[in-house]
């Protein structure tokens, strides 16, 4: 099985807008396992470099009421623009942001949906590795409530993460999960042909392929679709 070499690790988190210092401390917290994700009981102020962006106005105004659900919008809007952009560390910023604040009122799946994008930043970034575990978050929270779409294109994202890593036999099961998750929630026909197209034709494997395609099947299975999933909802 051939390897697709992984992309330079960039600096990811708003640590990495501050002073030299800063950095070779989060780098050190890196080191050691760190958890990047902020504390759960409230957030710093904006770094400067996202604070003088005119998207941060309706957040700075939103955040400051304490409005949960419009500073999540706010800062969901932003990092989408900073990705039309091609702006990664300003779109995971603001990522996080909005994920931190649709957690402050359980809007799960906005939620959901903000840790997907951040995986999808990631991988657009050139970090898959530090894609996975958002990937893997979303699924978790989406086979929770039941939103099938979801949990198919967080899949999918977590496919891609997989290949950009060269774990080719991996990425095509995550494929084939997603194409049928996002089927069975009647998602937009260019998702799953993005699924179908990840997962390509089957061929014949070696033995000892087939091995290593058992082992990782184990893992891929708990990304598929329970009985009771539904339908995602709006919120």
């Amino acid at each position: 099985m051939s390897r697709i070499p992984a992309r330079a690790r960039p600096a990811w988190g708003e640590r990495a807008a501050r002073n030299p210092f800063a950095r070779f401390v989060a780098w050190l917290q890196g080191l050691v396992g760190a958890e990047e994700r902020r504390p759960i009981d409230r957030l710093p102020d904006l770094p400067v470099p996202l604070r003088r962006a005119p998207l941060a106005a309706p957040y700075l105004e939103a955040a400051h009421h304490g409005d949960h659900r419009r500073a999540g919008a706010a800062a969901a809007n932003a990092s989408e623009q900073a990705v039309e952009a091609r702006a990664w560390w300003a779109a995971d910023a603001w990522a996080h942001r909005a994920l931190w604040h649709f957690e402050r009122v359980d809007m799960t799946l906005a939620a959901t949906r903000a840790a997907r994008r951040i995986g999808d930043i990631r991988v657009a970034g050139g970090d898959p590795s530090a894609a996975r575990r958002y990937y893997a978050e979303a699924i978790s929270e989406a086979r929770d409530i039941g939103a099938e779409r979801e949990q198919g294109l967080a899949a999918l994202g977590m496919g891609r993460a997989e290949l950009d890593l060269g774990n080719v036999t991996m990425a095509r099961r995550l494929a084939g999960i997603a194409e049928e998750l996002l089927e069975h929630a009647g998602a937009p026909s260019d998702e799953a042909t993005a699924a179908h197209e990840l997962r390509g034709e089957e061929k014949p494997v070696s033995s000892e392929e087939r091995v290593i395609d058992n082992q990782q099947g184990i893992v891929a299975a708990n990304v598929g679709r329970t009985p009771s999933a539904g339908a995602d909802r709006v919120e």
